[in-house]
C-alpha cells in the first residue's frame, strides 16, 4: 500500500463554519485517523496549509491543532505547484473571486455555499470551471445528515408510495446581543455583507428538495425582518437591514408541494432544529439532523374531529423510529472525503459548482418573490 499526499489550500477557516465543521471535524479528522484509502489500496493523506488575513489568528490555530503549514500570503500559497485543492469559507462577497483566482492557478476548488450573492456571477463561475478541466464542488452538508439520509432510504424502497407533501421547519432564538450574547455571527443581519436568511437557506433547501423529492419548478417567498436591532460582537448596536425569516412554498417536479419555514426567531419546540415532514400516499416520515420517524399507511390512526372534549389519543405514539443501522459519520467530512476521492482517482461527483448556482437561483428568486409578491417559475439553468 503506497501513500500518497494531496495538500489543500484552505481560506476563512477563522470562522464558525470553516474552523468547526471543515478544519475541525472533516480535514484534521481525516488527518487523524490516517487519511482515506482509495480503491487500488492506497492511503490518502491529507496535508493542509491554512491562510488567511489575520497572522496570530492563523499561526494560533496552527499551533493549537499542530497544523505545520500557515501563512497569510494567499497569492504564494496558490504559485505552489504540491497544493492541488483550494478550499473557501470566508465572506460570500469575496468566494467567487477567490475561487476564480484559484482556478486560474490551476488549483481544484471546493467551497461554502453560497457561491454568490448574483446569479450571474454564480453561473459564469460554474462556467469558468467547467471549461478547466478542473475538480470543482459546494458543500451541501444536509444530503450527509443521517435522518435526511433515512429519508432518502425510505424513498428509495417506495416506502412513501406517491411522495404527496414535504413540510419544513428550520431555525431557532438567536438572541439579540443586548443581555444574552448571539450564537451567530452579527454580518448574518447585515446586507452589504452577505447577510440575509433567504440567502442562507434557500441555497440549501435547494439541494435537498431537488435531490430528495423533485426538482424545483416554480417558488413563492415572503421574508420578514423582526429584529430590527442587534448588539455586534463589539457591544454596538446596528439596525438590520436583511431578512431574518422566510416563508416559502415551493411547486416541485411531480406535483411535490414543499412548504419550509427558516428563521432566526423563533422559538424550538420540535424534534430537532431542524424537522423534515414527508407525507406520502403509502406512508409518512418526520426526520430531524439525526432520528427519523415512519408511519405506514396499515398503521395510520382514525381521529375524529370533536373541539368539545379534550384530546385523548397521543399521537406521537403511533409512530415508529427507523433504526440506525449504518454508522453515520460527520456529514461535512463524509462529503470531503467523496470530492478527494473524486480529485485522487476521478471518483464519482454530483455537487459541482453548477448546483452552487442552482442554490443562488432559488434565493434570487425569493427575494424577487417576496419583493413583487408573486409565484416566480424557477428556470433551468445552462452551463
Amino acid at each position: 500500500m503506497a501513500e500518497q499526499r494531496i495538500g489543500i489550500i484552505m481560506h476563512g477557516v477563522t470562522g464558525r463554519m470553516g474552523y468547526n465543521q471543515h478544519l475541525v471535524r472533516s480535514i484534521l479528522a481525516i488527518r487523524d485517523q490516517g487519511g482515506i484509502t482509495l480503491r487500488n489500496g492506497d492511503r490518502l493523506v491529507v496535508d493542509p496549509i491554512i491562510v488567511g488575513r489575520d497572522r496570530d489568528k492563523i499561526e494560533a490555530l496552527a499551533k493549537k491543532h499542530n497544523i505545520a503549514r500557515w501563512g497569510t500570503d494567499l497569492d504564494a500559497a496558490l504559485a505552489n505547484p504540491d497544493d492541488t485543492i483550494f478550499f473557501d469559507a470566508g465572506t460570500t462577497l469575496m468566494r467567487a473571486g477567490l475561487l476564480e483566482k484559484a482556478l486560474a492557478a490551476g488549483k481544484n476548488v471546493y467551497c461554502e455555499k453560497p457561491t454568490s450573492d448574483d446569479l450571474e456571477i454564480a453561473v459564469n463561475l460554474a462556467k469558468t470551471a467547467r471549461a478547466s478541466g478542473l475538480k470543482h464542488g459546494v458543500v451541501q452538508d444536509k444530503l450527509f445528515l443521517p435522518g435526511l439520509m433515512k429519508i432518502k432510504m425510505l424513498r428509495d424502497s417506495g416506502f412513501f408510495g406517491k411522495i404527496l407533501s414535504v413540510r419544513g421547519e428550520f431555525g431557532y432564538w438567536v438572541f439579540e446581543g443586548d443581555w444574552q450574547k448571539a450564537q451567530r455571527p452579527s454580518w448574518n443581519y447585515r446586507k452589504n455583507d452577505g447577510g440575509g436568511i433567504i440567502l442562507d437557506m434557500l441555497c440549501h433547501w435547494r439541494y435537498v428538495m431537488d435531490n430528495l423529492f423533485g426538482e424545483v419548478q416554480a417558488v413563492s417567498c415572503l421574508g420578514a425582518t423582526h429584529i430590527p436591532q442587534r448588539v455586534d460582537e463589539k457591544g454596538n448596536t446596528f439596525n438590520c437591514d436583511t431578512d431574518d425569516a422566510a416563508y416559502a412554498t415551493f411547486e416541485l417536479e411531480g406535483g411535490v408541494i414543499a412548504q419550509i419555514n427558516s428563521s432566526w426567531t423563533t422559538r424550538v419546540r420540535r424534534d430537532d432544529l431542524v424537522t423534515f415532514h414527508v407525507d406520502g400516499t403509502h406512508g409518512s416520515a418526520v426526520a430531524g439532523l439525526h432520528k427519523c420517524w415512519t408511519q405506514h399507511r396499515v398503521n395510520t390512526p382514525k381521529p375524529v374531529w370533536n373541539p368539545d372534549q379534550p384530546q385523548t389519543m397521543n399521537f406521537f405514539n403511533d409512530w415508529e423510529e427507523v433504526p440506525d443501522n449504518w454508522p453515520a459519520d460527520n456529514g461535512f467530512k463524509a462529503q470531503w472525503e467523496m470530492f478527494l476521492r473524486h480529485v485522487a482517482e476521478d471518483a464519482p461527483w454530483e455537487y459541482g459548482l453548477e448546483a452552487g448556482a442552482k442554490g443562488v437561483q432559488l434565493a434570487e428568486l425569493g427575494l424577487k418573490s417576496w419583493e413583487e409578491r408573486r409565484w416566480l417559475d424557477v428556470p433551468k439553468l445552462e452551463f
